[in-house]
């Protein structure tokens, strides 16, 4: 495999990304807007009308309503049509997850199952695991929950205290421990299940309902997601026939970190719907709210607000997709099939070979290959969204604190977006941790690019002619990778080993790596609409010219904070003089681009690009 047709994750940081391989928005075809179209349609016909008995924990409703899913086919996106599915490409299944998204806690029910709950056994199953379980899955026979959290395990999944002991005559394996906060474990038959065989080997199991043993605790009160299920679950001697062990004993950890990478890129898109509807939600009510004579929309402040959360959607936006199509190309060239239609034009089913029987291998380094961009979309895109949350609760003014209002719903909804799939403190310690380990194990020449940009930092820098739309933005991005670059490279040197010890550096190191992603996203996508003569590329173009020059500034404002950690006196003055220089670039008008941008939103009542 080479560059020229899949891009290996974490190699943004390093190098220019090619255009032609970026997928976004633009390139969905005829076929993924219908089923889009059809999850909408469903919502608005089935699952809406209901809000207020879903909210009210109904579980025969949420049962109903996931059987009624399943036969239009939204259970099995991700399951291959040999299993009963529809074995979509992910950029599809994306597009679903951001369109379901507005279902609220319904939406969290179904993507548990579909994603977490699903997945394992699609991708890991045993021919036969796959036979027993995934058409039922995919119809929505049955339900299925992930269980990794326990009492004294959240964020050290692997310090878990579940154990599986093999029975004497070797047909079972005897399952005692407990899981904490599972969702849909209220109504689930199927339980993706992780413990410690002899207390040592963490294995993955799959665990029926009706298992003597097994049962299932009474429902949390949560500050959010009200309608979804969140139950406590125990296990007594759960007796587990040996043939439900899911992939290899003591290699469950492989199974539950690449399901959590998934699920944490799939939690972006989901992001990304909460915060379309968000902008609906507040654009409307600017527009129908008078204050002063006027309506509330026409106010400057109001119209930045409006601004400042189309501009996040559109980056959170440009990222989910970009990042779901590296995934796709990466599934594809795994299987042996072509990668091309770099441009996000891929044909359905192209992947479902990824759920096809001896494929867990494949299915494993496609997406840990862009592991590092998963936890950077799920750390952005829940943070964004909370920022897209709060303004639209602050513009809805008192109405958006009473609970007739969905913003109010909304806004508790999204908090737990931050702690689910891993902490984003958790996610900042992956994102530079998993790029340093590529480095050391020469998947990346990361150190060496450090290492040679160290003499070119010395020399005077010569800025280019911005006379073309988002020339300056592509420089800016370029000087942003060798910030990072300069930063870390001086973090390496100072700290070595103990670098993995210092968060708070390799938080700073995070939230670099995080802008430079979102940036170049933003960039490409609006490079790619401008290339092909799009109307669209004026507001695009926009929208990354405020967004880089924000994240800039708090790219300036990182690199000092890591520089002073790490360098004091006279190396410290010599390492800000080099950071002045990397920043040097003609400023933006902010406020008459957030001016222009938030007419936009107002006028039309939703986000737009």
């Amino acid at each position: 495999m080479t560059t020229g047709t899949v891009r290996f994750g974490g190699r943004f940081v390093i190098e220019e990304s090619e255009l032609p391989l970026i997928a976004t928005p633009e390139d969905f075809t005829e076929e993924q807007r219908m089923m889009s179209l059809a999850a909408r349609q469903f919502i608005e016909a089935e699952v809406t009308p209901r809000d207020a008995e879903i909210e009210a924990l109904n579980y025969e409703l949420t049962l109903n309503l996931m059987r009624k899913a399943g036969e239009l086919g939204l259970l099995g996106a991700d399951i291959p049509e040999a299993f009963g599915g529809m074995g979509l490409d992910k950029i599809s299944t994306t597009l679903l997850a951001e369109t379901l998204a507005r279902a609220s806690s319904f939406a969290l029910s179904l993507g548990a199952h579909t994603g977490i709950g699903t997945l394992p056994i699609v991708f890991f199953g045993t021919a036969e695991q796959k036979e027993a379980y995934l058409p039922d899955l995919a119809t929505g026979a049955r339900i299925a929950a992930y269980c990794l959290t326990e009492p004294a395990s959240g964020s050290d999944a692997l310090g878990a205290r579940t154990t599986a002991k093999l029975s004497e005559d070797g047909r079972h394996y005897i399952l005692n421990g407990s899981k904490l906060y599972i969702t849909n474990a209220g109504f689930a038959d199927l339980f993706i299940v992780y413990a410690k065989v002899d207390g040592e080997r963490f294995t993955a199991f799959i665990v029926e309902r009706d298992m003597p043993g097994f049962s299932v605790g009474p429902e949390e009160h949560k500050m959010g997601i009200k309608g979804s299920s969140t139950c406590p679950l125990f296990f007594e001697d759960v007796k587990v026939p040996a043939n439900h062990v899911l992939g290899e004993i003591g290699k469950g950890h492989r199974i539950a970190f690449n399901i959590l990478n998934i699920g944490r890129f799939k939690l972006g898109a989901a992001c990304l719907g909460a915060a379309k509807e968000t902008i609906e939600l507040a654009s409307r009510y600017a527009n129908s709210r008078k204050q002063f004579g006027k309506t509330i929309s026409s106010f400057p402040l109001i119209g930045a607000k409006l601004a400042d959360m189309n501009i996040r959607a559109y980056v959170m936006e440009s990222m989910v997709y970009r990042t779901a199509g590296y995934i796709d190309s990466m599934l594809k060239t795994a299987d042996g099939t072509s990668a091309e239609n770099g441009d996000g034009e891929s044909a359905s089913g192209n992947s479902a070979a990824a759920g096809e029987a001896g494929s867990g291998e494949k299915a494993v380094a496609a997406i840990s290959e862009y592991a590092l961009e998963c936890s950077i979309v799920k750390v952005f895109a829940s943070e964004a969204l909370h920022f897209i949350i709060d303004e639209g609760v602050q513009i809805h003014g008192g109405y958006g604190y009473i609970k007739e209002y969905k913003v109010e719903r909304m806004y508790r909804d999204s908090r737990i977006n931050r702690i689910f799939e891993g902490t984003n403190e958790i996610n900042r310690m992956l994102i530079p941790g998993t790029l340093l380990k590529k480095a050391l194990k020469g998947e990346l020449p990361l150190l060496e690019k450090a290492q040679a940009l160290q003499s070119e930092l010395m020399l005077p820098v010569s800025m280019p002619a911005f006379d073309e739309p988002l020339v300056k933005e592509e420089y800016r991005i370029a000087q942003a990778k060798k910030i990072f670059l300069a930063v870390g490279g001086l973090a390496v040197q100072k700290l070595g080993v103990r670098l993995e010890q210092e968060q708070e550096v390799l938080c700073v190191l995070a939230d670099l790596m995080i802008g430079i992603y979102a940036m170049e996203s933003a960039q490409l996508r609006a490079r790619k609409l401008q290339s092909r003569g799009s109307g669209e590329a004026e507001l695009a173009q926009m929208m990354t010219e405020v967004f880089v020059q924000e994240t800039m500034e708090r790219t300036d404002s990182l690199a000092k904070t890591a520089l002073a950690a790490l360098a004091q006196g006279d190396g410290l003055q010599m390492q800000l003089s080099v950071l002045k220089k990397l920043m040097r670039a003609p400023l933006a008008d902010t406020i008459a681009l957030k001016r222009q941008i938030g007419a936009r939103v107002a006028h039309s009542e939703h986000y737009v690009v």
